[in-house]
């Protein structure tokens, strides 16, 4: 690969096709090798651009176009794991154009008249590529979007002559659009932004993630198919444009819905399902950056179970190893790390552990991977070591878009570290850290697979433990995604965040752009991961810091910061604390602080029953449960572009408080249902604002009406059966919910469906009814609480 990747530097990229064949070709075009041709409804030709139509469902289709037929006749790009489906389409001619038709969509190729010689202007602006237009439609006619243009560009990329590639689509004012991944800027809307979608660990609001997957709220979604950097524009100057930097075509998705979550159900469908993640995944996860020594890690743990605080997983984070890239354990801080293991299995824990994907010059495997050609190489052939910046001058990148690479890199994991009892991995840097451009992979250029290093690497785990441990449920913690890396049991957070009351406002937004992307596990290192240092409090400090040994003592708001904090991570999808300080326990933000932490923290594991109800609705439709106001409240246009307020699964409706110092906030209750305030009972209407209380020791939490709230007794984590302790009954209109348990960590609910009752409430009756024995053998009669009543 070394002479092949001179050969692309050099511009000869042709001889390298020819060498590589069908596969080469298919690599260059940003094709995964195993999906090398498509399975085209049909391709039709606009004056000499070839436009390929294939349905992957009635609700979904893939269009292609390029100037030759081999781009078209190709398959689409990594993280598409779905397979075409023409199935109900179908296809005509006539003076309309092409028109394709499901019993959900309809797809319109416009006609294009024969060109004519351009006039004296046209002949210095007007486009060489043939004109395209697309238009997308509802079954019964009413639009969509249309895409009305289309660019081929050509330029040299790391001395390999290629193209820009873009389309252009329709846009209407009142059209809102969201996701395309992790932006950490303080906002929701995409619209009328300039999105740079690609990894960026160095952003200066914080890390940047590309998911080039984006839903409006007009009923349709756009995915984009090319992983290469790309600038995407919704709704700027009167339309949407993708243009991404390394091409030779244009691919792209449309998907249509009734609902937001049939719009989840297409991407899910495209890409792969979410797992369920072991129930573990749902309670506290303990880090720090880093437990020294066993003895530490172990003194934490036990000092949750003397305290009575729950908790499930220890984390060990990064310099356990002899030398980055060993892929051992220091013996010396860490004598036994399976005693160590099987100790907090003892206590009901699990834990994770932190692999990089980093190889020093000095490791011992260092010299094996650049023989075999196994690390991201410059221009030269030579591995790439290090960073120019951040004075991150250690280790060379794994290539993990190379097979033999990744299954190497999983072998080393599972007999060097898995095998002293250590349950699950956290593979960091994955945006990857090294940043590729200007340099080569096993598949191409750094550039052309820009954004493509997350799903690949994480790969490697997902498809090992599936093949050498099948029965137990994988879960990775992974700091970028791509389209597809839900599939391989990722938990998603924001990565390296500040420790300021400025990050954690930006986590709202940004966690909600992330999960309307189609990543649904996502959330933040509790209180934030860089040493704590803010600026001085402007209002009266509403925690007492006597105690607190996470901050110095200048720091005098942080441990208010953190219970803020806290509180909002206990209603996100995954609930960790960690970060770069002396201390990150529950106990380690003073007395003031601890009993309201503890409170909170009992919340979160007595809403387990609710929580892994919810994980396991998402693994079945695609859809997320931490959700942006506009997947629920489509029809309120006040809803449509809150940025810190959301719903947490369908009953509640959650508001954090970002500020310092502040005792009440604003918080909007969408339109078309009343909300019970979860801490009073107190019901209001909906479709106003009001000025809800949020004293320090809890976050302003409402409850739509019409919810069923199934509530667990204490327990000392997931390992332990947790019996139901109520079951809650907001009235006001009918409801169901689903309640599903099963072993919570091993992949047998996969073949018997785990165990699930539907609880039904009717509000007419007031009667709540079951559709059989709970999945606790309880019965429900005497769980019952109807509040208001």
């Amino acid at each position: 690969m070394r002479q092949e990747a001179r050969a692309v530097a050099s511009g000869k990229h042709r001889a390298w096709i020819a060498r590589r064949g069908a596969s080469a070709t298919a690599l260059l075009l940003g094709v995964a090798p195993l999906a090398l041709s498509a399975e085209p409804l049909a391709i039709v030709e606009r004056n000499g651009a070839q436009v390929s139509v294939e349905p992957y469902g009635p609700g979904i289709v893939r269009v292609t176009i390029a100037t030759d037929r081999a781009g078209v006749e190709a398959g689409p790009g990594y993280g598409i794991s779905g397979k075409s489906d023409t199935g109900g389409w179908t296809h005509r001619t006539d003076g309309g154009g092409d028109v394709f038709a499901s019993s959900m969509m309809t797809v319109t190729i416009a006609p294009q008249p024969w060109p004519k010689p351009p006039s004296q202007m046209e002949r210095y602006f007007a486009s060489s590529l043939p004109p395209v237009s697309i238009d997308f439609a509802r079954a019964n006619g009413a639009p969509l979007t249309r895409m009305n243009g289309w660019e081929m560009a050509p330029h040299t990329v790391s001395g390999e002559k290629t193209f820009r590639v873009g389309a252009r689509f329709s846009d209407t004012p009142d059209t809102h659009y969201y996701g395309l991944g992790q932006y950490q800027d303080g906002v929701l809307s995409l619209r009328g932004r300039t999105i740079d979608c690609r990894h960026d660990y160095d952003r200066p609001g914080g890390e940047s993630v590309c998911v080039p997957f984006m839903v409006t709220d007009k009923g349709y979604a756009i995915l984009w198919d090319n992983p290469s950097a790309a600038i995407v524009s919704p709704g700027l100057m009167g339309s949407t444009r993708f243009q991404s930097n390394v091409g030779e075509r244009v691919s792209f998705f449309v998907i249509a819905g009734n609902t937001t979550d049939d719009l989840y159900a297409g991407y899910a469908r495209l890409t792969g399902a979410t797992p369920l993640p072991p129930k573990a995944a749902f309670g506290l996860i303990q880090s720090k950056a880093r437990y020294e020594t066993q003895g530490e890690l172990t003194g934490i743990a036990d000092g949750y179970r003397s305290r009575g605080l729950p908790l499930d997983i220890m984390v060990l984070d990064w310099f356990y190893w002899t030398r980055m890239g060993q892929l051992d354990i220091d013996r010396t801080a860490f004598p036994d790390p399976a005693g160590m293991n099987a100790h907090l299995k003892s206590m009901g824990m699990q834990s994770i552990i932190s692999i990089w994907p980093r190889f020093e010059r000095e490791s011992r495997w260092f010299d094996t991977l650049a023989a075999r050609d196994w690390l991201m190489k410059d221009k030269d052939g030579n591995p790439v070591d290090g960073l120019p910046i951040r004075s991150d001058r250690a280790g060379a990148l794994i290539d993990s878009t190379n097979p033999e690479a990744r299954a190497w890199f999983w072998g080393k994991i599972r007999d060097n570290i898995f095998s002293n009892g250590f349950d699950y991995a956290w593979l960091d840097e994955t945006e990857p850290d090294l940043v590729p451009e200007g340099h080569f992979y096993a598949i191409g250029s750094g550039d052309r697979y820009r954004n493509v290093y997350p799903l690949l690497h994480t790969s490697a785990v997902a498809e090992g433990s599936a093949r050498d441990r099948p029965d137990k449920r994988n879960m990775i913690l992974c700091r970028a995604a791509y389209l597809g890396t839900q599939a391989n049991g990722c938990l998603f957070w924001s990565s390296d965040v500040q420790s300021t009351w400025d990050a954690l406002r930006r986590q709202v937004p940004a966690g909600l752009g992330m999960t309307a992307s189609g990543i649904a596990y996502w959330s933040s290192d509790t209180g934030g991961w860089q040493w704590p240092n803010g600026p001085e409090a402007q209002r009266p400090v509403l925690i007492d810091p006597a105690g607190a040994k996470a901050m110095a003592p200048s720091y005098r708001d942080y441990p208010e910061l953190f219970v803020r904090w806290f509180q909002y991570n206990a209603f996100t999808p995954t609930l960790r604390i960690h970060g770069q300080r002396p201390g990150t326990a529950l106990w380690d933000y003073g007395t003031a602080a601890e009993p309201i932490l503890a409170t909170t923290l009992r919340l979160r594991y007595a809403l387990m029953p609710y929580l892994y109800a919810l994980g396991r609705q998402t693994s079945r439709t695609g859809a997320p449960f931490m959700r942006a106001l506009f997947m629920d409240f489509p029809n309120d246009p006040a809803a449509k572009d809150l940025a810190d307020e959301y719903m947490f699964g369908p009953a509640f409706l959650v508001a954090p408080v970002t500020e310092q110092g502040r005792t009440s906030r604003r918080v909007y209750l969408p339109a078309g249902t009343d909300w019970y305030d979860w801490w009073t009972d107190a019901r209001h209407k909906g479709g106003q604002w009001i000025e809800a209380a949020a004293p320090i020791d809890h976050i302003p939490l409402f409850v739509r009406a019409g919810s069923i709230v199934p509530m667990g007794v204490p327990v000392s984590s997931t390992a332990t059966a947790q019996a139901l302790e109520s079951i809650r009954v907001y009235p006001g209109r009918d409801a169901d919910f689903t309640l599903y348990d099963d072993d919570g960590t091993t992949n047998a609910y996969h073949r018997d469906g785990g165990r699930s009752a539907t609880l039904h409430w009717d509000n007419a009756s007031r009667r709540l009814t079951a559709s059989g024995r709970l999945p606790t053998g309880q019965a429900s009669g005497s769980l019952v609480k109807v509040i208001g009543q």
